[in-house]
């Protein structure tokens, strides 16, 4: 199994329980920390921090400060409808989501966040026949050969494997990759997977099957 991403999440309760369940979905580690809570100690690939609580957690506060001089992970603010006229995106932060985003969107905006951090894990492998994923460097290869992905690809592709012998649907994929809020339908999918099939499968390699009107299979036992 791939070794699991660390997250914290500095937030009032609400917060937290609004999107602790689906990163422990996604394979995130979460550590919580509420505003009355002691400072945590975890080391992070990614913090989540409620900018509600920036001018009175001293915690959140650190973070955010540590961020400004590049030496804190990757940081996702959450942004109130009330802050968002004085937010500055040019802050040294990661990514931001408004309060009330789904949990699917900042699990997503958190992926991210790792693959561009590209930790080095060289446990972090999950091989299926002649392909080979690094989960934690997000490379590919099959049979040996470096494969070039774009970060949605590559998320299509880590999905799929992960649910192997799974069907999965058109919409389930399009949440868990693009998000909620995405408004594009069914063709999205089958374009990307059109795009990923011709990267990483020939005549001797068949990965992903087509389950008639419903989705997509990673093929068991591959």
């Amino acid at each position: 199994m791939p070794e699991m991403r660390n997250i914290i999440i500095i937030g009032t309760d609400h917060t937290i329980q609004a999107y602790a369940g689906a990163l422990e979905r996604d394979g995130f580690a979460v550590s919580a920390k509420g505003a009355a809570s002691d400072s945590l100690s975890a080391a992070a690939d990614v913090v989540i921090v409620d900018l509600s609580l920036a001018g009175e957690d001293p915690v959140a506060k650190s973070y955010l400060e540590a961020a400004a001089g590049g030496q804190a992970p990757p940081v996702i603010a959450i942004v109130s409808p009330e802050q968002l006229s004085s937010f500055d995106p040019a802050r040294d932060i990661e990514d931001f989501v408004l309060a009330g985003a789904p949990a699917e969107e900042v699990a997503a905006r958190a992926r991210q966040a790792v693959w561009k951090r590209h930790r080095v894990d060289t446990k972090n492998v999950l091989k299926c026949g002649d392909l080979l994923m690094d989960l934690a460097n997000y490379t590919v290869h099959v049979g040996g050969r470096p494969v070039e992905l774009t970060y949605k690809e590559y998320e299509l592709l880590r999905y799929l494997a992960t649910n192997q012998g799974r069907v999965v649907s058109r919409e389930t994929l399009l949440s868990r990759v693009w998000g909620y809020d995405f408004y594009g339908g069914a063709r999205t999918v089958d374009v990307h997977i059109r795009r990923l099939r011709s990267k990483i499968e020939d005549r001797h390699n068949v990965f992903i099957e087509t389950v008639r009107n419903v989705g997509y299979r990673f093929r068991a036992g591959v």
